[in-house]
């Protein structure tokens, strides 16, 4: 068992990290399929520089285009958020100016 009590999933041959996150994924398919969004990624990478210092990389869970909103989305699966988490945010609005959406 975890420590967050999460249980392993794998859809269309990926493994997640918890049934929640799988069921998001399987969600995401679908609104793809439907036009919805596009462009759909499972954990990109973002590289957190300040002032020319490599702090962090974050990896989101899933990055996609809004085709309604007309945006560009970087969003995490979330259950419990612990204090590296809160950190990586904060960082990738101050770096890069990305609000991450949770679900």
């Amino acid at each position: 068992m975890s420590k967050f009590h999460n249980v392993p999933r794998r859809v269309d041959g990926i493994l997640f990290h918890s049934g929640k996150e799988a069921r998001r994924y399987q969600e995401l398919k679908l609104l793809e399929q439907g036009g919805v969004i596009s462009g759909l990624e499972l954990q990109k990478r973002f590289r957190l520089d300040v002032n020319g210092v490599h702090v962090c990389d974050y990896i989101c869970d899933f990055s996609f285009h809004d085709n309604e909103r007309r945006l560009d989305v970087v969003e995490d699966v979330k259950g419990w958020r612990t204090e590296i988490y809160k950190f990586k945010k904060r960082l990738m609005l101050a770096c890069l100016g990305i609000e991450v959406e949770e679900t």
